[in-house]
């Protein structure tokens, strides 16, 4: 097992007005091949980002593809700063108009408030239980499946880039195509679910902050869960995910095959370009 140790500061980009921006360059993988660094980029939205931010992603990473996971409405309350000489691509996850999936998100005032409401709302069933199906839904939802073939399928046609992809907070649905993009390479699970829960290092402040106020209120371990799942990242969820991955579909090779539609020739010039 590659035992080395990766913390938010070893892999930032030094952002101070982006969450949780950093990247998969440097990681070792099974075969000790190293991930290139300062290629795939990840991170929140680029709202807040700052002029020395900009700087950094334009002139030193020189990003070429920002891909945009967000939702329509999240888009419009909190639209990118537009980096130049960038493609800007926009592959919402969420696919708003499906039932299945509205069944399994909190309401839409929630999110203009999210600590307060996770926090006043953690101790509900219902809200646990969208908790739990969060990160399933993700894998198994096929809409979801095709905007991250087409995110996979953008590397691939233009694997000479510097990529930077992002939800809101840059930890959810970010961190679901760090760990297709980490598996594609050929990193195991221990590499993926540590670089998934690296966002928790991040957010550790509020994390706790809220957890403690939870508690207060007479939180139970489920209720803790919802500040992790919401706040920051939920390990066990994610895991959750993967094993659906694993008894659904096969596996996570047939997964990335199949479901996200990546060949052989796929994954190899991946490979060939984004490893040393």
């Amino acid at each position: 097992m590659n035992t080395s140790t990766y913390t938010f500061d070893t892999q930032s980009l030094g952002l101070t007005g982006v969450v949780n921006a950093r990247e998969l360059g440097g990681y070792v993988l099974p075969d000790g091949k190293r991930i290139r660094k300062g290629v795939l980029l990840r991170g929140g939205g680029l709202k807040t980002a700052t002029d020395e931010d900009i700087r950094r992603l334009e002139d030193i990473y020189k990003v070429s593809f920002v891909f945009d996971f967000r939702t329509e409405g999240e888009v419009k309350h909190a639209p990118d700063i537009a980096l130049k000489a960038c493609r800007h691509l926009w592959l919402p996850t969420i696919d708003e108009k499906t039932e299945k999936v509205k069944e399994f998100s909190l309401p839409k005032e929630a999110y203009s408030c999210l600590d307060k409401y996770v926090v006043e709302h953690a101790q509900e069933h219902s809200v646990q239980d969208i908790a739990r199906r969060m990160y399933p839904t993700i894998v198994s939802n096929e809409y979801t499946q095709l905007q991250y073939a087409a995110f996979l399928q953008e590397i691939v046609m233009n694997v000479n880039g510097v990529f930077y992809w992002h939800c809101s907070q840059g930890k959810d649905r970010t961190g679901m195509g760090a760990a297709f993009l980490l598996a594609a390479l050929g990193a195991d699970r221990d590499l993926i679910i540590r670089d998934f829960e690296l966002s928790n290092e991040y957010y550790r402040e509020l994390i706790d902050k809220l957890c403690n106020l939870v508690a207060s209120k007479g939180g139970d371990e489920e209720a803790l869960k919802v500040i992790m799942t919401f706040v920051g990242v939920n390990t066990e969820y994610f895991i959750d995910a993967l094993n659906i991955i694993d008894s659904n579909y096969g596996g996570m090779d047939r997964y990335l095959r199949n479901e996200l539609c990546l060949s052989d020739d796929d994954i190899q010039v991946l490979r060939d370009r984004l490893l040393e």
